[in-house]
């Protein structure tokens, strides 16, 4: 079977391309999960034998793949004790406009991607940019894709923050004898970073606006807050806008309750009492804070003193299900919070703003319930799990020590990994033992923070690479185009690029690294040029991989978390990879002018 060939290629190459296109075309054309569609690739390539077992499962055991699974259990950790929602308010800040909002995202991604894992940062990213793009009412899929793209482009900014800068760089130095600086390619790098931003907010028509698979749960915006003010409060006997609480970040004053009396609108120069209570509606984690700075209490019952109030509580969000015994009835019109040592603070009914305080609220199948209660009493979830639903909310952090905790952990992660001192695999193992083991998060809610979804697609891909590499598809495609360039250096240059970040796409860029580096180096010889100044656009081009959710591991993060369709890639993709290989070209050939060879 192997001795018969047409167009060049054997029957399993044949295969290959045959079962590639078929699961692009069921990725484009149909609803079938992407899951399902490369696992039934991966059958097609095994059972017609173009791939062994070892291959066709290899994907599964792939360094890479196990890497993102134990960093979901890192990422759980950092989720629950609320390091990613203060990454949210002080790193990425409140930007007005989307054109602000990917330039706050893309650049400080794209300098941590120039010396970490491109993966590990994105894998960290995906859940900030979530709780973010709530905040500015930007639907996530609108910035997932550029946090991706922003991941690749700042990791071919130095030698070491990308595998394939340090394949072709190691490669260079094994065949002439002198090292390239770690530096070589920061500038062109930097440049394509700059165009690459550019190109995203001139796009943006082409970014999808897709809902992410758990929207169908809460929206914090509609959050009803009620706080009460202690007998001792130092805001007392000043006006509403004197004290701070008017306008105030994240949310609206909508009404003020001096005893019996309901006052609302609130006026501006209103008077604040002891006793007084105060009922907001906006972002619960941002209100909450509110609560902290301004010595607010919760509403359950009269607090006389701010030394009364007890700092060390915990968060529970809760639906209520069908069915409940709760639906139809208020908290405060019943015995449901002295029975389970719990205090209600906040309701919120998806998609309608309730203009009543949380107690008072009649409550309906679905609403979402924000319980909080004393770090020493946990709620019984089995006892109320006829009547709620708990789920763990990332907008509602437990703030304490073990932020600070989860804090050390990812750092420690992140500096051995990058030192080298401890290779990544064995380093996200370490911090997601530290994570459960230091109860940053609990073994439940590790396991509902893996994304097998993604890691089967991801698994799948890595497949799929070795299958066109086995088979020499890549290999052919590139000596093709080499025959037919001519003798020109820049259309050399510019063909090889072109395939390189063609086949990319469908192969690890390690891989086509290595695979394009002779290719190169040889073409720049016979042509009479040093070598150096093709190297480093090969570089950014097998880095330069914009096209398909396969084409870079960072895109599989992104793909499922935003609710991507497959030629959601594709339509603003191809354009950024023209975009992108057009900038290389031209920038690498100003810094780093051809040079014929001695």
């Amino acid at each position: 079977m192997e001795s018969i060939f047409f167009c060049g290629f054997n029957l399993y190459a044949w295969i290959t391309i045959c079962t590639v296109l078929t699961m692009f075309s069921v990725l484009l054309f149909t609803r079938l999960r992407a899951d399902m569609a490369f696992l039934g690739a991966i059958a097609v390539l095994f059972v017609t034998g173009v791939l062994d077992a070892k291959e066709a499962f290899s994907g599964f055991s792939s360094t890479s793949v196990v890497i993102i699974g134990v960093l979901f259990v890192v990422v759980a950790g950092l989720t629950h004790t609320g390091v990613l929602q203060w990454m949210v308010r002080h790193l990425l800040g409140q930007p007005d406009s989307y054109s602000k909002a990917v330039i706050r995202l893309m650049l400080p991604v794209a300098a941590l991607s120039s010396f970490l894992s491109n993966t590990t940062v994105v894998t960290i990213f995906v859940s900030i940019v979530k709780m973010w793009s709530k905040k500015l009412g930007i639907a996530p899929s609108k910035l997932l894709i550029p946090l991706s793209y922003a991941s690749g482009m700042g990791g071919v900014c130095t030698l070491i923050g990308t595998p394939p800068n340090l394949i072709i760089s190691g490669l260079y130095a094994d065949k002439t004898g002198t090292a390239m600086n770690i530096l070589a390619t920061t500038l062109p790098g930097l440049f394509c970073l700059f165009i690459g931003v550019l190109s995203i907010i001139a796009m943006r028509r082409l970014l999808p606006d897709r809902k992410a698979p758990e929207t169908a749960f809460e929206s914090t915006s509609d959050y009803t807050v009620e706080m009460l003010v202690p007998s001792d409060n130092k805001h007392i006997g000043q006006t509403i806008t004197e004290a701070g609480l008017a306008n105030v970040k994240g949310g609206n004053l909508i009404e003020l309750i001096h005893f019996d009396e309901v006052i609302s609108p609130v006026p501006a120069d209103e008077p604040v009492f002891g006793g007084d209570r105060l009922v907001y509606a906006g972002q619960v984690d941002e209100l909450l804070e509110l609560r902290e700075s301004h010595g607010l209490a919760n509403a359950d019952h009269h607090v006389f003193s701010v030394s009364e109030i007890e700092h060390d509580r915990e968060f529970h969000t809760a639906l209520v299900t069908f069915g409940s015994s709760l639906i139809g009835k208020s908290i405060g019109g019943s015995s449901f919070e002295k029975d389970n040592n719990v205090a209600l603070v906040a309701v919120a009914r998806r998609g309608q703003r309730i203009e009543q305080t949380p107690h008072d609220v009649k409550l309906q199948a679905g609403d979402t319930l924000l319980l909080e209660c004393s770090a020493k009493t946990k709620v019984n979830k089995e006892r109320l799990e006829s009547q709620l639903q708990f789920f763990d909310s990332p907008q509602v952090p437990n703030i304490g020590y073990k932020t600070i905790v989860s804090t050390v952990i990812m750092i420690a992660m992140v500096t051995l990994s990058a030192l080298g001192v401890i290779p990544l695999l064995q380093c996200a193992f370490l911090a997601a033992a530290a994570m459960l083991l230091l109860r940053c998060c609990s073994p439940e809610q590790a396991m509902k923070a893996v994304n097998w979804d993604i890691l089967m697609v991801f698994a799948g891909s890595v497949v799929l690479g070795i299958a066109i590499q086995k088979t020499g598809i890549a290999e052919h495609l590139a000596f093709g185009i080499l025959d037919v360039c001519g003798s020109n250096p820049i259309v050399v240059m510019t063909a090889i690029c072109l395939v390189g970040t063609f086949i990319t796409e469908f192969i690890s860029n390690t891989a086509a690294g290595a695979m394009f580096f002779p290719i190169m180096y040889d073409a720049a010889e016979k042509l009479g040029y040093e070598p150096y100044p093709f190297l480093i656009a090969l570089m950014i081009s097998v880095s330069s991989s914009f096209a398909t959710p396969i084409g870079s591991p960072t895109h599989m993060l992104v793909y499922g978390a935003g609710g991507y369709r497959f030629s959601d890639f594709i339509r603003i993709g191809l354009l950024m990879n023209i975009i992108i290989l057009a900038a290389n070209i031209f920038i690498v050939n100003i810094i780093y002018p051809l040079t014929p060879l001695n």
